[in-house]
Parts: C-alpha cells; sequence; structure tokens
C-alpha cells in the first residue's frame, strides 16, 4: 500500500446525513438512495463527483455512533436545499488511496493493520471521506474511488 501523503485544501460539503453505529450498514445506501433524486438541487457544485463522509466522534471505539454524509463539494454556499446540511473539512493531512472493487472494509482493515503501524503518522480526529469519480462503477469490480484517511505525524 502505497498512499500519497497530502494536504487538502478546505472542502465545503453540501449533502444528508445519517447517526449509525458499524453494525448499521443497511442505513448507508438507503442515504444515497434518498440523495442522490434530490443532487440537482445543490447549487454551486465544484464537479460531478460524489464524497462519502464518516464523522466519527470517537474513532475506534466501535459501539459508539458516527455520522454518515452523502455530499458534493460547492464552491460557494449560498442555498441549502430543505434536508440538505452544510459539513466543511478543514485544510489538513490526510492519506490517500486508491480503492479498486468492491471491498472497502477489506482495504479499510489493511490500512489499519499493515499501512498505519508502520507509516509513521496516526489517524487524525476528523472526518475519512471517498471520492467517487467518473472511474467508480457501484458494484462493479472494475470500480475505483480514492480513500482519504485524516493523518497526524507521530510526536
Amino acid at each position: 500500500m502505497s498512499p500519497k501523503i497530502i494536504t487538502i485544501k478546505e472542502k465545503k460539503l453540501i449533502g444528508m446525513k445519517r447517526q449509525m453505529l458499524q453494525h448499521q450498514y443497511q442505513k448507508i445506501p438507503a442515504l444515497w438512495k434518498q440523495f442522490m433524486p434530490r443532487k440537482e438541487e445543490i447549487r454551486n457544485t465544484i464537479n460531478n463527483e460524489f464524497i462519502a463522509v464518516q464523522a466519527y466522534s470517537d474513532f475506534g471505539n466501535f459501539g459508539a455512533p458516527f455520522d454518515i454524509w452523502a455530499c458534493i463539494e460547492a464552491y460557494e454556499i449560498s442555498h441549502i436545499p430543505n434536508g440538505f446540511e452544510i459539513l466543511t473539512i478543514p485544510e489538513s493531512l490526510y492519506a490517500v488511496f486508491l480503492q479498486k472493487g468492491m471491498d472497502a472494509s477489506g482495504t479499510y482493515q489493511r490500512i489499519m493493520t499493515e499501512w498505519l503501524p508502520n507509516s509513521g503518522y496516526a489517524i487524525d480526529n476528523r472526518p475519512h471521506f471517498q471520492v467517487m469519480g467518473a472511474k467508480y462503477k457501484n458494484g462493479s469490480p472494475d470500480s475505483e474511488e480514492d480513500f482519504y484517511v485524516p493523518i497526524r505525524t507521530l510526536e
């Protein structure tokens, strides 16, 4: 695993969120099913990429609830459609991993158990997110997306 280590610029996201627990994976497709028919209501979008976000209140505590988001990035937030919310991800350091295929949980497991312990970094308390661009093909083994993992340098 060879991620790109980058400092992202601030991201202004508009989307929908739900709270869930680790075992409630069925909430993820339900959120996207609610979001997708209304995505055109979001104005001032930067591109056509979708962003899935996980905002943990207590990362590593598998019993703690966390927020999932279905979003699009906007360059200006002047209009928030009813039922949508704003999430701002600050300029910060991320490890970016290319995910091929649909085994997201396997990729995250390898990131946490293989890459992270030998990386010189620790997970930081900021949102994790995935960018689904032109090469994303939902459900396809040919699908590609980028996983952004928030990191900080070990002291």
